[in-house]
């Protein structure tokens, strides 16, 4: 199992991001592995429009309404363990999405978390140890 981040996905979808290749590679290996956090979805929106354009974005709330991607509405122990987190890596920043992304990813028991964002997601010591995707591909 491989829980997204924003910046996967978004790298995912933009055929012009760097990173495209690879995590498009990564997720055609296997689509059903991927499951995005509730919490990135208001962003992925976002971003899609603002960095990529209205189509796109127009076209992944399509693919989430669809079925493409598996959801993951999480619970309260999410927003706590969450919460335990930003205040445990108060010197990064981590903000309420990362920590939601991180906490999924254990509760899951995922393989991996597929991101961009090292600085956030690098240090975190969790729980099952999830390698981050695309840098621990190898």
């Amino acid at each position: 199992m491989i829980v997204a981040d924003t910046g996967a996905i978004i790298a995912l979808v933009d055929a012009d991001d760097r990173h495209h290749a690879r995590l498009r590679a990564l997720y055609e290996r296997d689509p059903a592995a991927w499951v995005l956090p509730w919490a990135i979805l208001p962003e992925v929106d976002y971003l899609l429009t603002h960095r990529v354009g209205a189509l796109a974005a127009r076209a992944f709330r399509a693919d989430v309404a669809a079925g493409a991607f598996a959801v993951e509405w999480g619970s309260a122990p999410d927003l706590q363990r969450a919460a335990a987190l930003c205040r445990r890596y108060d010197g990064l920043a981590l903000g309420l999405v990362d920590a939601v992304v991180a906490v999924t990813a254990e509760r899951l028991k995922a393989d991996a978390i597929a991101t961009l964002d090292l600085r956030d997601f690098a240090p975190l010591e969790l729980a099952g140890r999830p390698q981050l995707y695309p840098r621990d591909l190898g």
